[in-house]
């Protein structure tokens, strides 16, 4: 009988751990970026390319950077959603267009419409890597100094937007003012 006992006991730890793991939502991966300073960088923009933008471009504001491609299946979903969102005016909406060619990324923000204030050119992956970014879409909240405040992993929802991100944004721009 006490030889059951052990590996009873292992089946029971090993169920645990199981099902705490299946309970957890893949989405939810924690990125070590949040509260810290948003990697710098300088990109070319996507409509003018002679242009460059960074970071510093936002200082002092409440920003969203939204990782996006023009083969990115996920993107096609969440885009309305960026749409809708760049009409309130709340919060400026950047767009890193990333592994993707120019031309393909300007050709798609013409025909299912361009919510980004603006977009650039991150056509070599390395400042979405600098993010942390797993693929695309991702979506970055950054505050008045740079730091990442929030980052969702997959496309954005009207629940994500109305209780997680808005309400963030609310908040630091209410602490920032």
């Amino acid at each position: 009988m006490s030889r059951f006992i052990l590996p009873l006991g292992l089946f029971v730890v090993l169920m645990g751990f199981l099902g705490v793991g299946l309970s957890l939502n893949p989405r939810e991966i924690p990125s070590p970026l949040i509260d810290k300073m948003a990697p710098d960088f300088t990109l070319p923009q996507l409509h003018q390319p002679d242009k460059t933008f960074s970071r510093s471009d936002m200082a002092g504001q409440v920003w969203l950077l939204n990782v996006w491609a023009s083969w990115c299946v996920a993107c096609r979903q969440e885009h309305p959603l960026l749409v809708q969102l760049a009409r309130t005016k709340e919060v400026p909406i950047i767009g890193l267009d990333y592994k993707d060619d120019s031309v393909a990324g300007l050709n798609w923000l013409r025909q299912h419409g361009d919510p980004y204030t603006l977009s650039v050119a991150d056509a070599k992956g390395r400042v979405g890597i600098d993010f942390g970014v797993y693929g695309v879409p991702e979506t970055f909240l950054i505050d008045q100094e740079g730091r990442i405040r929030y980052k969702q992993i997959g496309p954005l929802t009207p629940k994500s937007i109305a209780e997680i991100i808005m309400p963030k944004v609310r908040e630091l721009k209410a602490a920032g003012a």
